[in-house]
C-alpha cells in the first residue's frame, strides 16, 4: 500500500473514531435544518467547512501556526453549541407562507457558509493534533497531509449522506414534523457539546 493510500485510510477512519465524535456531532448539527432535497446547499456548507479546516490543518501540521490544544478542545464544543443555537432559533420562527415563496437575499444564503468556514478553521486545528501524532518528526509531509485531508472529506461526505437519508426516512416515512426533527437533533447535539465543554473546563 502506498503512503497516499495509507494516510487516505487514516483520514477516512479518523472521522469515525471515538476520538473524533465531536466532529460527527458538529456535522449532525450543521445538517439538521436541511432535508434531502437541499443537498446542494448542504454540499456548499460542507465545502465551506472543508476550506476552513483544510487551511488550518495544513498550517498547523506544517508548523506554520502554533496553538493551545486545550483551547481548541474547548472551542470545538462551542462551535457545536453555537450551531445548535442558530438551529433552535430557526425552529422557533414559523415562516410566513409569502416568505417561503420569496428568494432569500444572497447575503442571507452566504451567512451559513461563512459560519461553517470559520468553524472549520477551529476544527482543522483539532484534526492536526491527531495527524501530527502520526507523522512524528517528519517536517514536510505534503503527500501525507493531502491524503489525510482527502480521507477526512470522504468520511464527512459519507456521514452527511447518512444524516440526510436518516432525516428523509424520519420526515417522509414516519411523517415527523421538520420542526420536531430540528429541535430533537439540535437539542441532542447541544447536550453532547455541553458535556464536552464542561469536561474541558473541569
Amino acid at each position: 500500500m502506498s503512503v497516499f493510500q495509507t494516510y487516505l485510510q487514516l483520514g477516512f477512519y479518523h472521522i469515525f473514531n471515538l476520538r473524533a465524535y465531536d466532529h460527527i456531532v458538529f456535522l449532525l448539527a450543521l445538517c439538521a435544518p436541511y432535508v434531502l432535497a437541499d443537498w446542494r446547499r448542504v454540499v456548499a456548507l460542507v465545502t465551506s467547512f472543508t476550506v476552513g479546516h483544510s487551511l488550518t490543518l495544513a498550517l498547523a501540521t506544517l508548523g506554520v501556526v502554533n496553538y493551545s490544544a486545550a483551547l481548541i478542545e474547548a472551542l470545538i464544543p462551542i462551535t457545536i453549541l453555537l450551531t445548535c443555537l442558530v438551529n433552535l432559533g430557526k425552529a422557533g420562527k414559523a415562516e410566513p407562507r409569502l416568505a417561503r415563496r420569496l428568494r432569500p437575499e444572497p447575503i442571507v444564503l452566504a451567512l451559513p457558509n461563512l459560519l461553517a468556514a470559520v468553524f472549520g478553521l477551529i476544527h482543522g486545528l483539532g484534526f492536526s493534533s491527531y495527524l501530527r501524532e502520526l507523522l512524528g518528526r517528519q517536517s514536510r509531509p505534503i503527500i501525507e497531509l493531502l491524503a489525510f485531508n482527502v480521507g477526512v472529506e470522504l468520511g464527512q461526505l459519507l456521514i452527511v449522506s447518512v444524516i440526510l437519508v436518516l432525516g428523509f426516512i424520519i420526515l417522509r416515512v414516519f411523517n415527523a414534523a421538520h420542526r420536531d426533527w430540528l429541535l430533537v437533533v439540535s437539542g441532542a447535539a447541544a447536550g453532547i457539546a455541553l458535556v464536552l465543554l464542561l469536561g474541558q473546563l473541569a
